[in-house]
């Protein structure tokens, strides 16, 4: 099984591009938690929800581990969720980081917001270049402290497809 994770800051096509790598590749994508918590509870989150909403993505990831897909797609992980929290809140749950860093991730794709445009969708929260500059640059900071594999990808939507392709292609040895 390998496992690729989707990130970077909101509006850069992880969800449309999970999607595509999935009808492209086959393999099983995992969501993003959260959205699914909004939905539930009909309200912003908190503080006091991060951990819930870690452990609930954790949840969905390990589920689809469990079924040795060929190709893992990840939506989102940990990573987002320590990020969101220190963003949002100034501090989050401890135990996120040594969690995101007890699982193997094969390759990330840290999707850049040069050339991607901010699209509300009724939760997104950093309409300004600025904001969802900083989260990809806190994101890119943190595989590369944890010497994690990762690829950047930019450019205009075909560019980024095209991009992401060549990477599970090479993942997957194809």
């Amino acid at each position: 099984m390998k496992v690729l994770v989707l990130t970077g800051a909101e509006s850069t096509g992880k969800s449309w591009l999970a999607a595509r790598l999935q009808q492209r590749f086959g393999g099983v994508v995992v969501g993003e938690y959260v959205r699914h918590f909004i939905d539930r509870e009909k309200r912003d989150t908190c503080l006091g929800d991060i951990p819930a909403i870690a452990r609930g993505q954790l949840a969905w990831e390990d589920a689809a581990r469990g079924g040795a897909p060929e190709l893992l797609i990840l939506d989102t992980h940990l990573l987002s969720n320590m990020i969101w929290s220190q963003t949002l809140f100034g501090s989050g749950p401890t135990w996120l980081e040594d969690e995101l860093l007890a699982r193997r991730y094969d390759q990330h794709l840290l999707l850049s917001p040069e050339g991607a445009e901010w699209h509300a969708d009724g939760q997104r929260c950093q309409p300004e270049a600025a904001e969802r500059w900083r989260f990809h640059e806190a994101c890119r900071g943190w595989l590369q402290r944890h010497q994690q594999p990762f690829v950047e990808i930019v450019g205009g939507w075909a560019s980024r497809e095209e991009k992401a392709i060549a990477q599970v292609q090479v993942l997957l040895g194809r």
